[in-house]
């Protein structure tokens, strides 16, 4: 089995219970294939970089699996099938992304940041 992360992103016309359960839709996909869900993240409505079907926004999220790769094929022949699903790319991953995605999930990026806007704050005082 290989880790994998898929990014994709939703129509932003979807509201947030739509856009969540087309999420669980994907979750149910993975699972069914014999995947191994291990991180599910929602970044939220961001603006891109350049419009895709006329809309300049879209939900974008992130599932980190662990698979064999014919679960792939199942999973994008079902992002094509769904009229939500504006972009997507799906990723293997190596040893040195591995580690990176274990340490994001415990939060070791976002602390340093916190720590870095309090030593800002503190030399503006």
């Amino acid at each position: 089995m290989r880790n994998y992360e898929t990014v994709f992103i939703l129509n932003p016309v979807l509201s947030e219970d739509q856009a969540k359960d087309t999420v669980d839709k994907f979750v149910k996909v993975l699972k069914k294939a014999n995947a191994d869900v291990l991180n599910i993240e929602n970044w939220g409505l961001k603006k891109m970089a350049y419009p895709i079907n006329k809309k300049s926004t879209g939900f974008y999220n992130l599932i980190e699996f662990t698979a064999d790769a014919p679960v792939i094929d199942t999973l994008e022949t079902e992002y094509r099938r769904d009229e939500s699903i504006m972009r997507f790319l799906t990723t293997v991953l190596d040893k040195h992304a591995i580690v990176y995605n274990e340490r994001r999930r415990k939060g070791e990026f976002k602390n340093k940041k916190q720590g870095v806007k309090k030593t800002e704050e503190e030399r503006e005082k």
